[in-house]
């Protein structure tokens, strides 16, 4: 089920909730022009390194890996930048948002056995 059209849009939205919780965050992490550059510098950061740092063949990452890297560190990557997210939610009192949004990463990663399976065993992804 992790390359199930409707799982990959799950996906697709928990990364723009990604993104968008961590640039409200990096808003409030100071003012003027420090504000405003990590507002736009976290999430940049964030989707740099999502699309850079992926496991070859991954169909959740398009199978494409600029800079192939393990499952496991791929998995990690992963849980940083939505933990990070989530935290920023919960940190700009978002307290709803940030519990929708932990909730629905557990039901993501719960209806991706397959995909977590293959990441933590190093098992190849189908071609």
């Amino acid at each position: 089920m992790g390359s199930h059209p409707i799982n990959l849009a799950v996906r697709f939205l928990l990364e723009l909730g990604a993104l968008g919780g961590l640039a409200w965050w990096g808003s409030t992490l100071g003012d003027g022009w420090v504000g405003a550059l990590a507002a736009v510098g976290l999430p940049l950061a964030a989707a740099a390194v999502w699309g850079t740092f992926n496991v070859p063949g991954d169909p959740s990452r398009s199978g494409k890996a600029p800079i192939p890297v393990s499952g496991w560190i791929r998995l990690m990557i992963e849980l940083t930048v939505f933990t990070a997210a989530a935290v920023g939610w919960f940190a700009v009192g978002q307290t709803v948002i940030g519990i929708v949004f932990s909730a629905a990463l557990v039901v993501h990663y719960a209806t991706s056995y397959d995909r977590l399976r293959r990441l933590l065993t190093g098992t190849d992804f189908p071609s």
